[in-house]
């Protein structure tokens, strides 16, 4: 039996074919255009998904031999927070889906803020207010695409991050269906109740007609229509949101277990159980669902990690190529006293201070390229455990397992260990956010039998052990003295 996970991202969608042993079998890729209409805009054309995803699926079918028809279940992992509106009869956007990076509803946000509703849009969704969530991407398109708002009323249109689109898609418009950690994400979830909440909904005039069903992460969202989907007839039994999704793709099922995906920003997810807990400057969110209820995560949101290599390679020429980050770093002993906030577009979790800027300090006539590669390859792990140590005031992970492009580096996965004194564990896969989804559906379809039977499937590529904490302590402690030079900078 075979599972096909989507991972539709921001850029592409990935397909893996996923056996019940969990190997991959078979990958696909397919890019598509991002658009910018204006300064701060981000738009897709939904379409666009749609004739990726058929594409990438087609390509990895291909490769691992499988046909549509034999096929167990459809898993389905998505960007979050990116918001379509279309007609429930043709499937046709009403307008460019608007992309969980455009900034368009900030006026709105600020709104929100002056009357007061950040305390309660925390306690109910778990969520800062911020123009990066879907709901007030919702209210603006019910606010200023003409005739959207009518329509939405009568019922004959239908709101959806990626996940729900693919689905109504794939099924030929007969599910209009999202998991609880996409719902999660939107600003209008209340994610204690599990339910929409209607105040929220109200201020922000979203009619409730509009919005799709809420179910487990893990179970039934309908079968494909084999019009729309390669001729066959497939049980799309998993959802989940990217970040989530990697959480369980990393086999992340019990409280305490955590990733961090080390890609242009990081995200660091803690599992803290049937618990929701609270803590200042991270976001509380559904880590996924199941038959057996609804898990929690704490997240931090790091804004620039692997961006900083970026800049350094295309900003000041230091690097040829990304890939010479990790043996230049590790050709110096340290950094020389460096120390490399990369604040280029503020600072994200846990200090959400959209004012600080970056900066390299500490710099001698003995600092070369190396030194300051490695300063922003020790950030990477810096910017982690500011957003650990947080979450450590509410649970504290018994080890951090991590992916991403950076992760490939020994040098700052090993760093990260002795910052955080736990364990770092990297996967043999390290495509966890598509594996996520495999594991989802094929869980909500019965290829693994328990989460137990899916971790096993997680394969282990190298454990790296705490060091010299003291050291990393002092060293901590100069990061530290950094970044406040670093804060509100720009007033």
């Amino acid at each position: 039996m075979a599972v096909l996970a989507i991972d539709a991202g921001t850029t592409g969608v990935t397909t893996l074919v996923v056996d019940e042993a969990g190997e991959v079998r078979g990958r696909g890729h397919q890019e598509f255009p991002q658009r910018f209409p204006r300064p701060g805009w981000v738009e897709h054309d939904p379409d666009d998904w749609w004739s990726a995803t058929l594409a990438a699926t087609q390509d990895a079918l291909g490769e691992a031999g499988v046909a549509a028809s034999s096929l167990a279940a459809i898993g389905i992992t998505n960007q979050r927070e990116t918001t379509v509106v279309w007609d429930r009869q043709t499937l046709r956007p009403v307008h460019p889906a608007i992309v969980w990076q455009d900034r368009r509803t900030a006026p709105l946000c600020e709104e929100l803020r002056a009357e007061g509703w950040e305390n309660r849009i925390a306690e109910r969704t778990g969520l800062v207010i911020d123009p990066y969530f879907s709901g007030t991407k919702l209210a603006w398109l019910l606010e200023h695409v003409d005739g959207v708002r009518a329509d939405a009323e009568a019922g004959r249109l239908a709101f959806g991050t990626v996940d729900a689109y693919l689905v109504a898609r794939l099924t030929g418009g007969r599910a209009h269906v999202t998991d609880h950690t996409n719902a999660s994400r939107t600003l209008v979830f209340d994610i204690h109740r599990l339910d929409w909440d209607d105040e929220l909904l109200g201020r922000l005039g979203i009619p409730r007609a509009l919005l799709p069903e809420v179910r487990s992460s893990s179970g039934s969202f309908g079968v494909t229509d084999p019009d729309s989907f390669l001729g066959a007839a497939v049980p799309v039994a998993g959802v989940a949101g990217d970040q989530q999704a990697a959480l369980i793709g990393q086999a992340c099922f019990e409280p305490g277990d955590a990733k961090n995906t080390y890609g242009t920003g990081s995200f660091v997810l803690l599992n803290t159980g049937r618990q929701a807990p609270r803590a200042e400057g991270l976001l509380t969110t559904v880590a996924y669902s199941d038959m057996d209820g609804v898990r929690y995560a704490l997240e931090g949101s790091i804004f620039v990690t692997g961006a900083a290599i970026q800049w350094l390679r295309d900003g000041l020429g230091l690097l040829g190529s990304a890939s010479e980050a990790g043996p230049l770093a590790a050709s110096v002993p340290d950094t020389g006293g460096v120390y490399f906030v990369p604040a280029l577009v503020g600072l994200g979790a846990p200090w959400w201070d959209p004012y600080a800027r970056g900066i390299i300090v500490g710099i001698t006539r003995g600092t070369t390229r190396a030194h300051l590669v490695r300063a922003a390859v020790e950030a990477i792990a810096y910017q982690t455990r500011d957003v650990v140590d947080v979450m450590a005031g509410a649970a504290s992970p018994t080890s951090l397992r991590v992916d991403g492009g950076a992760s490939a580096m020994d040098l700052l996965c090993q760093f990260q260990a002795d910052l955080l004194g736990v364990p770092v564990r990297r996967p043999v896969v390290q495509e966890t956010t598509a594996m996520g989804a495999a594991f989802l559906a094929g869980l909500g379809a019965r290829v693994w039998s328990s989460r137990e039977e899916a971790a096993g499937a997680w394969a282990l590529d190298r454990e790296f052990v705490p060091g010299d904490r003291d050291e990393a302590d002092r060293r901590y402690a100069g990061w530290q003295r950094a970044v406040e030079r670093a804060r509100g900078w720009e007033v």
